[in-house]
């Protein structure tokens, strides 16, 4: 279905190929490594934050990934998020899955975003790198994943570890194998120009002297970190600590809400939340968020704010998606296009 407001493929082209660069820009990429590898600049500075979404939000109600961006072209939101296949599924074949298997052609599928006017803002590689697996599984899924999203104009690939701490690993053990597993995914991603991001979701990510010394497994450009609002929250943490700490290294954000009879029972008893099954705004989150986005309005940050909720079937995240631009509003933040 096509509508007045959608863009045309030569827009999107080179709409993609910006949103690459000026991720890369603004949160420092090109100037913080100036003896590494260069990512593109920008033609021209960018302005405000945009806004997208995972589409885990509509998980539970079996959507397809075409459906979603039925969703995103009625709500105006041109950003999107979603997670990688590495094979078959039958639920996904089924059209019951809002993620996109690695066969899809991404041409093809860039086509189909464009008829939409969506693109990419990020892809979810998220398999836990830390278990002992991770170098077996792990590691060539997140690179094919890289190539992937290289092809289909995508500037960031979402990773992780793993909820707990591994069994039959030591800390340091663990430490040593993600370090080596993030320098092989490296040099595919130097290669193809593609942000990794490692996001606060399990045992070692949430802890920010981990995350620290995750973070300094390479002077690349190219390694970064995705904060997330909710991640850090559950944990125990206080998110606008854990983002002032790393803000020179954010290029992707999570905007994720926590219930409070989740954060009553589970707060630091968890490292990560699979869906919030609450709408931003709604929790005791919330304030933090807040702060959190006047935080990355100071700093200059220019990328995509990912909101992850449970969708509902829509009623939810579009109560979240009105919140999000309020308060935006609220802080003299321009939503990008």
């Amino acid at each position: 279905m096509r509508t007045k407001s959608v863009t045309s493929r030569r827009h999107f082209i080179a709409s993609a190929a910006a949103l690459a660069a000026s991720t890369k820009l603004a949160t420092g990429l090109a100037a913080e490594n100036p003896a590494t590898e260069q990512a593109p600049k920008a033609s021209s500075p960018q302005k405000g934050m945009k806004i997208g979404f995972h589409t885990d939000a509509f998980n539970s109600a079996y959507w397809s990934f075409e459906k979603c961006l039925e969703w995103a072209q009625k709500n105006n939101v041109h950003y999107i998020e979603c997670g990688l296949i590495d094979g078959v599924s039958w639920i996904h074949g089924l059209g019951y899955q809002p993620h996109v298997a690695l066969y899809e052609d991404p041409m093809l599928l860039r086509r189909k975003m464009d008829k939409y006017g969506v693109r990419f803002s990020q892809v979810d590689a998220a398999y836990p790198l830390s278990q002992e697996d991770g170098p077996l599984r792990g590691v060539p899924y997140v690179m094919k994943s890289i190539a992937w999203a290289a092809q289909i104009g995508c500037p960031c690939v979402d990773t992780t570890d793993g909820l707990h701490a591994p069994e039959g690993l030591q800390d340091k053990e663990a430490m040593a194998m993600m370090k080596r597993s993030y320098r092989q995914i490296l040099r595919v991603a130097e290669a193809h120009q593609i942000i990794v991001n490692i996001e606060p979701h399990g045992y070692f990510t949430t802890n920010p002297d981990m995350m620290a010394e995750m973070q300094a497994f390479s002077d690349s450009p190219f390694l970064r970190m995705n904060l997330d609002t909710g991640n850090t929250f559950i944990a125990g943490r206080e998110p606008m600590a854990f983002l002032q700490r790393f803000l020179g290294k954010v290029s992707h954000v999570h905007v994720k809400d926590v219930s409070e009879s989740l954060a009553k029972a589970l707060r630091g008893g968890m490292t990560g939340i699979a869906v919030s099954h609450c709408s931003l705004g709604e929790g005791v989150n919330a304030g933090n968020i807040r702060q959190c986005l006047a935080i990355l309005r100071n700093a200059g940050y220019h990328g995509v704010l990912s909101m992850e909720c449970e969708g509902a079937s829509g009623p939810m995240i579009e109560k979240s998606l009105a919140w999000l631009r309020n308060t935006l509003k609220e802080l003299g933040i321009e939503e990008a296009v």
